[in-house]
């Protein structure tokens, strides 16, 4: 730092000391825990222990600064005599074993790692073996510090990084960067989107400024409401086109998707939807403003007369567009406010799910509003209609039922149905599913977590984050629905071979059991991960629960990819390597988890993939894993640093992950992109497409750091 911004981080730390400390002007333990936010009393204890340089129970400011310096300007010889005296409980100069166990525990409880006692003993062990080079008993700081010359990466930003008061503040920046939206790479990674929005803008304003012309006697208000008219018979028609998922699911097997942003859909739907908003409340306003200056000009009707009533003879269907036109404004307004990603993200996902059904009532009352609007509609509505019929039907033709369900950490139900004959389907498609037992009416969406190769059932993992996943699981976990009728379930296990007797028991766990319970499924609908296997170096990012399409394209990839041995000789292929829709070469697969029980949802498949590769060297393995647990605090963290240690030690010795019981390392913390994508940027594998499925935050991260290196990036939505 130069001498000013030292300067100025002085004075914001101590505004910051200030505002913890009471009227002494001193930070006592409580104070110092609660301002560091550390989960467990041991390492507070410790910093406030070696803050309190005199001894008395408090810090001053003094003694805060003192500190601060030595962890934000110190050599990383400083930084390291502070760590050492952390992990020094008794002063003695040196670590013993008992004293690196009760460190390495305090780091699992901060990382909010849970381990068995004798893993955590074998982590102990691995570490203090590594470092006590002189097998004198005891760790001193020279060993220490070899040690940790290991862990390049880790002396370079060394601090307490929990703490945010303790953080300097962020330098600004003079340089002034170019809007995103103005960058090259922006404009290339969305030329379709951006053309498609183009066109649409064109063809509103064309047919608004044409709709002007033809009513330039009617006044300004007039002129101005028949305008939005004519552009709300556009969207009004058009907002259903990009809602017609099985014709988009054709197409995106054409070439097509190739001049279409087919894959952005649902936000063109959304987009449309705000445009529909926007004239309608136009439409609205300038109507009654026309409506306004008649009453003021004749006598002969009021100007609510005008509005709600059908006295004026306002219309072609018995005078009603007034009141047509006042509840269709009412209802699309209402749609629009509980579609808001705030009403379907916050576990009510039923409202925004209820009040989307108006959409029927508002096409009915836009025919009787309009005279021309059915000229519009007759033939998008004939293929709306078409494709409803079709997809009712095909939902009732299958007899489904789900015949088995596990009940996984953090509230997922893993749904296992019985697959019809002829329902198919592609890595990353989605279904619509009604269960009966838990809402008659209702259909929500889910990502197929299986793959297609998997003949004889399909998976579905849902997380319980509304009223009906909520609802789901909550009947699953219940003994009540143990009650299953014998002779079918029997059948079903004998076929599937998992039971030969007669009689069973449908509860074969707490969290798991056979059943037969009745669903519908409406699908399959393709999304944007149809395009995988026509990438070259396709990485795939999964938030959580968000790694159910991957799951499913993982599973076909290791289906594809199995290798057949010849019984006489060493030789192996791959049968389905000659597979036309197959041109990956790489594939890196990347799951991020708050916490350590999310990864139990699919350890036994990313197990059974690194089997398969398990005779591959780590240069030329086809699937690369990476796992990140964002709870668990990173490498530089004074927190973790011994505990990351012992674990990296502990996977080497084991070739297994103590966190998840893979080969693959979990990694702490949270991904840097731009590191990881340049990683996979010089590889050289070919064309790298991005595949994300997870939050929207996250995603719009992830999307820049795809701009930047010219990767493409598709978004999973639906």
């Amino acid at each position: 730092m130069s001498l000013d911004e030292d300067a100025r981080w002085l004075e914001w730390v101590t505004k910051q000391f200030e505002s913890i400390a009471g009227d002494d002007k001193e930070i006592d333990l409580d104070e110092f825990k609660t301002a560091l936010k550390v989960k467990e009393s041991f390492f507070a204890e410790r910093f406030f222990a070696l803050f309190d340089s005199d001894g008395s129970s408090s810090i001053s400011l003094d003694e805060l600064l003192k500190a601060l310096d030595l962890l934000i300007h110190g050599n990383e010889t400083d930084k390291l005599h502070f760590l050492f005296q952390v992990y020094d409980v008794d002063g003695s100069g040196s670590i013993d074993p008992d004293e690196l166990r009760t460190v390495l525990k305090s780091c699992l409880r901060e990382s909010a790692i849970s381990l068995p006692e004798e893993k955590l003993d074998d982590l102990t062990l691995a570490l203090f073996e590594s470092a006590d080079k002189d097998n004198s008993g005891s760790i001193t700081f020279e060993e220490l510090k070899a040690e940790l010359e290991n862990f390049p990466e880790v002396m370079e930003n060394l601090t307490i990084s929990a703490a945010n008061w303790l953080k300097p503040p962020g330098i600004e920046q003079n340089k002034r960067h170019t809007p995103r939206y103005l960058t090259r790479a922006y404009w290339q990674n969305n030329s379709r989107k951006l053309l498609f929005l183009c066109a649409y803008a064109s063809l509103n304003l064309l047919l608004f400024v044409v709709a002007l012309l033809q009513n330039a006697s009617g006044g300004v208000w007039y002129m101005l409401a028949r305008g939005c008219g004519q552009c709300l018979n556009l969207n009004c028609t058009f907002i259903m086109i990009l809602m017609l998922r099985r014709c988009l699911t054709w197409l995106r097997a054409t070439w097509v998707v190739r001049i279409l942003p087919l894959d952005q859909n649902i936000l063109l739907h959304q987009i449309v939807g705000y445009a529909i908003l926007i004239f309608t409340l136009v439409h609205t306003a300038a109507h009654v403003m026309n409506f306004f200056c008649i009453a003021q000009s004749s006598s002969k009707f009021l100007l609510w007369e005008y509005v709600f009533t059908t006295r004026p003879g306002i219309g072609w269907v018995k005078g009603t567009a007034s009141i047509t036109g006042v509840v269709l404004q009412v209802i699309i307004c209402l749609m629009v406010v509980c579609s808001s990603t705030f009403v379907r993200r916050s576990g009510h996902f039923e409202v925004f799910y209820w009040t989307h059904l108006s959409y029927i009532w508002v096409w009915i009352l836009l025919i009787i509003h309009c005279a021309n609007f059915w000229k519009w509609f007759v033939v998008p509505g004939m293929i709306f209609l078409l494709e409803k019929i079709v997809g009712i039907a095909v939902s009732r033709m299958g007899g489904l039922y789900i015949v088995e369900v596990n009940l996984l950490p953090s509230k997922v139900t893993h749904l296992v149905i019985k697959r019809p004959p002829f329902f198919h389907f592609k890595p990353g498609d989605y279904v619509y599913i009604n269960i009966p037992a838990i809402a008659k009416y209702e259909w929500h969406p889910f990502t197929i977590s299986s793959a297609p190769e998997q003949q004889d059932t399909m998976w579905l993992h849902i997380r319980s984050m509304g009223q009906w996943t909520n609802r789901l699981f909550e009947y699953f976990r219940q003994p009540e629905c143990q009650t299953v009728s014998t002779k079918r379930l029997t059948t079903s296990l004998r076929n599937r071979q998992h039971q030969k007797k007669a009689q069973i028991s449908a509860k074969l766990s707490e969290n798991h059991r056979y059943c037969n319970i009745k669903c519908y499924v409406d699908g399959p609908y393709g999304t944007p991960t149809r395009q995988i296997f026509a990438s070259e170096h396709a990485v795939l990012i999964g938030a959580g629960i968000g790694i159910t399409p991957f799951a499913s394209i993982l599973q076909s990839i290791m289906y594809r990819m199995r290798k057949q041995n010849c019984p006489n000789c060493n030789y192996s292929w791959c049968e389905n390597i000659k597979d036309n829709e197959m041109k990956l070469r790489k594939v890196d697969f990347i799951w991020i988890n708050r916490d350590q029980k999310s990864f139990e949802w699919f350890v036994s498949l990313l197990t059974k993939l690194e089997m398969d590769q398990a005779d591959e060297e780590p240069e030329g393995r086809f699937l690369e894993m990476h796992m990140y647990m964002t709870s668990a605090l990173s490498k530089n963290d004074m927190k973790a640093i011994g505990l990351q240690m012992a674990l990296d030690l502990l996977a080497k010795k084991e070739k297994r992950d103590s966190i998840t019981g893979l080969r693959t390392r979990t990694q702490p913390g949270r991904p840097d992109w731009s590191k990881v994508f340049q990683k996979v940027a010089e590889e050289k594998k070919g064309k790298v497409h991005v595949f994300y499925c997870g939050s929207p935050a996250l995603a719009k991260l992830i999307k820049a750091q795809c701009e930047h290196f010219s990767f493409k990036f598709y978004k999973e939505n639906f």
